[in-house]
């Protein structure tokens, strides 16, 4: 990219002294981290005794659900945003891709409704912008 085409100096001249925060503050960062922060939110209501229709997951399926964000690439990003494309928000794309990787967990494609339970999309972009700041001070 030449740095005169750059929307700013962080992408134009300076984007070679910051190439290491892309990992937390690109969009593929951002997407990564609202995965987790729905994915944690979904284990933890599995636990809820409170919450019936949703039983403790196996250590199958949690070590399962650790690989999907541990494992999650540029190309997955990439997934999101062509669902993205189609409904026009951001947090609900994401949404609809985590259900579709649950395919291959039975207990928690059983509990699928449940990911994003009672939250908002701020509720999950607030706490992912908290990780993400942590991370990259750290």
């Amino acid at each position: 990219m030449n740095p005169i085409s750059a929307l700013s100096p962080l992408d134009g001249r300076y984007g070679a002294k910051i190439k290491s925060l892309q990992p937390y503050f690109s969009e593929y960062g951002l997407i990564r981290y609202r995965l987790r922060v729905e994915l944690e939110w979904f284990k933890a209501l599995s636990v809820e005794s409170a919450l019936g229709e949703i039983p403790a997951f196996s250590v199958a399926t949690l070590d399962g659900l650790n690989g999907i964000a541990q494992n999650f690439s540029e190309q997955d990003a990439d997934a999101v945003k062509v669902i993205e494309s189609e409904t026009n928000h951001d947090v609900k794309a994401l949404e609809y891709w985590l259900k579709n990787k649950l395919s291959a967990f039975p207990e928690a494609l059983a509990a699928a409704e449940f990911i994003h339970f009672a939250c908002t999309s701020e509720d999950i972009n607030n706490l992912a912008y908290g990780l993400m700041l942590r991370d990259a001070r750290d």
